[in-house]
């Protein structure tokens, strides 16, 4: 995770619109606000032409989904961050029709199906001239046992002026509207509806603020070098000083090697030592026993993920035989570096730790395999690119296959026998 960088090429941020932001309906935002993976994701869903784009564009206010009579203009997934009032920050996804042809439009279908891992509200849109269709069946059967909230939307109400949602029969245990793409009936009461819906915890989760009191500090190790991007932070780090502040506390962002002479010169011990995984070892060498250590890969296990789950995964390292196949999973796309960390020095360090030829596949962004029955284990980065649905998807599919999974920070700490120390600041979490 350590790597990962701010900028999501799967995102497209919209264009300011002054006039909306005074309305209190839409407000474009970028990854300096809200980051994509901390905000709500709407998966629109349906047949083609059922109204999709028509509707993401009546539900946004401006023109940003590409609408047309031809069949199919929606070919792949298009996601679009932006702030929806009343839910807040959002992440639109418009996906390719559920009815499309040919073996293009099988592997169209599939990924929309797989939007599914992220969607944190799915929205079912049906032609309210044709009514609910197998196709709409299929993916409903799906958003349910996948326990996705779901609001049914008949559109096209403008054409069959007559329709009901009574006579159409659809499922008494989702929430459905009537409305019309093209002359707004009802878009207002769609989106306090989807409001409704948001699955979001009322109590807001922390990544470190919860261990912390006001007037803690903390000390961020944060390494410069060739993979670092030029004239920033990472994602990771920059929402750790966030939450630190949040919590009334400071922070002191360091590089490793200045690490020993800043605690020296604090004059007060430090809360806590937060650290890049990669450089976890040298870190740990000149941290005192008595303050406490961990990284962020650690941290955000146990703010998105299945920390027990991820701990537990990296004793798999002791198993490993010759031939063996590891996954190397990223949730970013960034530019790979010479000594890149999932690519390279993960790699490196697997092997001098275990002594066996291992053999690695790697993937990155939204690529997972739907298949993990050949790898004997799996290493994913900290996923501050993905959202907590897709990362417990992830641990799912692990857990359903029977293949250990861990992260890179703590991998990295099991292979340099620091697991147990840089467990410590969340060991009332496993």
């Amino acid at each position: 995770m350590e790597q990962e960088m701010i900028s999501d090429s799967n995102v497209v941020d919209g264009e300011s619109d002054t006039s909306k932001v005074q309305k209190g309906e839409l407000m474009t935002t970028n990854m300096n606000q809200t980051p994509s993976a901390n905000r709500t994701h709407i998966g629109i869903f349906g047949k083609r032409n059922a109204g999709k784009s028509s509707l993401i564009n009546a539900i946004t206010g401006q023109n940003y989904a590409i609408v047309s009579d031809v069949l199919g203009t929606t070919t792949d997934p298009v996601l679009k961050s932006m702030e929806l009032l009343p839910l807040g920050p959002v992440v639109i996804i418009d996906t390719p029709g559920l009815d499309d042809e040919g073996e293009l439009g099988a592997l169209r279908i599939q990924k929309a199906y797989q939007i599914l891992n992220k969607t944190d509200i799915a929205v079912l849109v049906i032609d309210a001239s044709s009514g609910i269709t197998k196709e709409d069946s299929e993916i409903l059967k799906r958003i349910h046992e996948k326990e996705i909230p779901c609001v049914i939307v008949v559109n096209k109400s403008d054409i069959c002026p007559n329709c009901n949602l009574e006579d159409l029969q659809l499922p008494d245990s989702d929430s459905a509207i009537l409305v019309s793409s093209k002359t707004g009936e009802h878009i207002h009461e769609l989106k306090e509806l989807l409001a409704q819906q948001s699955s979001q915890d009322t109590i807001q989760k922390s990544i470190v603020a919860d261990l912390l009191k006001p007037l803690d500090f903390v000390v961020l190790v944060v390494p410069i070098d060739s993979a670092a991007p030029k004239g920033r932070l990472i994602l990771p780090q920059q929402q750790t000083i966030r939450d630190i502040l949040e919590a009334k506390a400071s922070a002191i962002v360091v590089q490793e090697t200045e690490l020993a002479e800043t605690l020296n010169s604090l004059g007060k011990k430090p809360k806590m030592v937060i650290t890049d995984s990669q450089v976890f070892k040298k870190v740990s060498a000149v941290t005192p026993d008595d303050i406490l250590l961990t990284s962020f890969s650690i941290l955000f296990a146990r703010y998105k993920g299945n920390l027990k789950t991820l701990v537990n995964g990296a004793s798999a390292l002791d198993s490993l035989k010759n031939g063996d196949r590891i996954l190397i999973s990223e949730g970013c796309t960034h530019h790979r570096q010479c000594d890149d960390i999932g690519t390279v020095k993960l790699p490196n360090w697997i092997r001098s730790y275990t002594k066996k030829e291992v053999e690695f596949e790697f993937t990155s962004g939204t690529e997972f395999p739907l298949d993990l029955s050949s790898y004997k284990m799996i290493v994913h980065c900290g996923g501050c690119m993905l959202n907590e649905r897709e990362i417990k998807y992830r641990l799912k599919c692990a857990e359903d296959a029977k293949i250990p999974i861990t992260n890179y920070g703590t991998c990295i700490a099991y292979i340099n026998g620091i697991l147990n120390r840089s467990l410590e600041p969340v060991k009332d979490f496993l």
